[in-house]
């Protein structure tokens, strides 16, 4: 089996930052009207910026596939590098179509690049580290020689205010509360754009450090747990999920079916104690002492988990100081599975990693409560 290194990471976030006052200039207003829940979310999730891939006219500036094929240009700069390349592996919750998919979109956006075998790998945040699992074994059982993979997300447009004016209207002519559900209009003030990829080689970097990958884990508690956060469906009386291709058309748009929505109670009763539970077991099982780790990044979607997370690891005794965790959800937003991608490239950039350092990757994603790990090596 080879041994598999990071050797390369890039990093692209469209546009200029967007300020929390300038939120509603990019996604608008529903039904004319501010939203209710918006600083409430803001003041808990602790996100001060982010990016969109549009504009304030909400005209799109890039398309996801764009997002990535950018970043992977920042990385490789030679036709020659780009030639070597045998895999594409891309995670995401967007794509910008149903079909052709979405890794095949951005290979053909990139010419200069061989013939290669190419992944996508759907769901929402845990996406990209299911791209990441899989370059890093087909280089690790000597398939291929190098890899990339990626993260990333362009939501802005499903979150514009025009895309919940019918229901808004509907809600409205039957004397109803105008206001979208929490569940939809709670992501509107969580959710943003970028893209970030990992070059992926079975030898390390002769330039600069690389980040050996020491295993990567990816869990499910699907079997367990009902769906929490989806796209393209709705939840009947009985709380079982419809997709969107079993419902009148009209049904779709008049109740914003494409929009995404996330059951927050059910969010907050099971993404911290299933993932950060099911890590003290992972790492017994791997043979890693919590004090070997010098940087944790967690990717979260809000502040608001942080302390929760803390006391889990704590009471599972897997505790963690703050002082090792890196995280800049603050200055880049949540961009779901482009997250850990954009958080790993930040530090790597930091100058503060040394060889020999270990750094524990952390991804809980509440689509159905997934929850990958990763262990790297700097070298």
């Amino acid at each position: 089996m080879k041994d598999v290194y990071i050797t390369k990471l890039s990093v692209f976030l469209p546009n200029e930052p967007v300020s929390n006052d300038e939120m509603e200039d990019y996604l608008g207003f529903i039904n004319g009207k501010k939203s209710k829940s918006k600083a409430i979310v803001l003041r808990s999730n602790k996100i001060e910026q982010r990016y969109y891939a549009m504009d304030k006219n909400g005209v799109p500036t890039h398309t996801n596939a764009e997002l990535v094929a950018t970043a992977i240009r920042k990385m490789i700069t030679s036709d020659s590098e780009m030639k070597n390349v045998e895999l594409l592996a891309c995670g995401t919750a967007t794509p910008d179509q149903l079909l052709p998919s979405h890794a095949v979109m951005v290979h053909g956006l990139l010419p200069e690049s061989s013939d290669m075998e190419v992944i996508s790998n759907s769901g929402s945040c845990c996406a990209s580290m299911q791209a990441f699992r899989h370059a890093y074994l087909a280089i690790k059982a000597g398939d291929k020689n190098s890899a990339i993979c990626s993260g990333s997300e362009r939501v802005s447009t499903i979150l514009r205010a025009d895309n919940f004016e019918e229901e808004a209207k509907k809600l409205e002519e039957i004397d109803k509360n105008p206001y979208i559900a929490f569940e939809k209009d709670f992501l509107r003030w969580m959710l943003s754009d970028g893209a970030g990829v990992f070059l992926l080689e079975n030898k390390k970097s002769e330039n600069g450090l690389s980040l050996k990958v020491e295993w990567v884990d990816i869990l499910s508690f699907a079997n367990s747990l009902p769906t929490c956060m989806y796209m393209g469906a709705a939840k009947d009386s009985e709380g079982n999920l419809v997709g969107y291709q079993d419902m009148p058309w009209q049904k779709v748009v008049d109740e914003s079916v494409m929009s995404i929505k996330q059951d927050v109670k059910l969010l907050g009763e099971n993404i911290i104690t299933k993932g950060f539970s099911s890590l003290r077991d992972l790492l017994i099982k791997k043979k890693v002492e919590v004090s070997e780790i010098d940087y944790f990044l967690p990717h979260l979607s809000s502040h608001f988990f942080q302390d929760k997370i803390y006391k889990e690891l704590a009471d599972n005794g897997i505790e963690i100081p703050y002082d090792k965790w890196f995280m800049n959800l603050k200055t880049c937003g949540n961009t779901g599975s482009g997250s850990i991608y954009i958080m790993l490239e930040d530090l790597y950039s930091s100058g503060k990693l040394k060889i020999g350092d270990k750094i524990l990757l952390a991804v809980p994603e509440s689509a159905r409560f997934s929850f990958a790990f990763s262990l790297l090596t700097v070298c």
